[in-house]
């Protein structure tokens, strides 16, 4: 008796201080953002492209990498988002349960595990054998690739807890298997659908090693998926390696921005959720 509660109590102590861990972790990162980024802050860092001399200290700001960031995370999630769907509902309307389905979780799950590094290399290897150069379009296919297993897992396993009655239903009602598909499993799993595609868009926007190959780097706004793009990842990492401190200090004003556009997409991806799950039956 004496050891089963000394073990409920151990337990319960470990549970309590990983869970500590984790908030004091993501707790501890904001603040250092807050305080370092604040103070380096301005209406010219989010309203203006970088000048000349911006990364010697002189004026201007990060707008073309948040432009960039922002259309090459739609660009991303959008692309895999279209090559995501078709692969989930054939792995749980069309072959459930079979060798080849369970071959493409596998194949998904390593895809998972790949480095993002791997992925910017292999979107360079492909793009010299294009001939193609850095482009805001390069970036949009080698990120996509990058985020495309996060979507299909996360929409994957949504779907598998759908009740199998439902499609059957549908099914014996004279229902053929893509009308299924998406009148009845894609509207019940639409609040897990949204939150894969926003969880993409956070990794696609985040993301500085597959981008570092293929999309470039440019003080320009891009005007056609052609040209390269600069991302506020990449803008951090060149800001931080400057020997000069006001550029330095931009680098953490830069990493909140970014910050704030992954906290605006969680939130917006909560709201989704709440909104759509009167579709979903309980």
């Amino acid at each position: 008796m004496f050891w089963r509660k000394f073990e409920e109590r151990l337990f319960n102590l470990l549970i309590r201080i990983a869970t500590l861990i984790i908030i004091g972790s993501l707790f501890v990162i904001i603040l250092t953002i807050l305080i370092k980024g604040i103070p380096a802050m301005s209406w010219d860092m989010i309203s203006k492209p970088p000048s000349g001399g911006f990364y010697l200290g002189k004026e201007g700001g990060v707008l073309n990498a948040i432009v960039g960031s922002i259309y090459l995370g739609i660009g991303a999630s959008l692309f895999a988002f279209l090559l995501t769907v078709p692969v989930v509902v054939y792995m749980n309307v069309y072959a459930p349960g079979t060798k080849f389905t369970r071959f493409i979780r596998i194949s998904l799950d390593i895809l998972y595990g790949i480095p993002s590094i791997v992925y910017g290399a292999f979107g360079f290897i492909i793009m010299i054998y294009f001939g193609m150069k850095v482009s805001l379009l390069a970036g949009i296919v080698t990120v996509g690739l990058l985020v495309l297993p996060i979507m299909a897992r996360t929409m994957d396993e949504v779907i598998r807890t759908i009740p199998k009655e439902l499609s059957d239903a549908s099914l014996s009602l004279g229902a053929t298997k893509w009308e299924t598909a998406m009148k009845v499993i894609v509207r019940q799993a639409m609040p897990g659908i949204l939150t894969a595609l926003l969880l993409g868009f956070g990794r696609a926007i985040g993301d500085a090693a597959s981008v570092i190959f293929t999309t470039g780097f440019t003080d320009n706004i891009p005007t056609s998926i052609f040209q390269p793009a600069a991302t506020l990842p990449l803008a951090i990492f060149f800001q931080l390696g400057s020997p000069i401190q006001e550029v330095v200090n931009r680098a953490y004003a830069s990493a909140l921005i970014l910050t704030i556009i992954i906290l605006i997409v969680s939130i917006s991806s909560r709201m989704l959720t709440r909104r759509f799950k009167k579709n979903v039956i309980s």
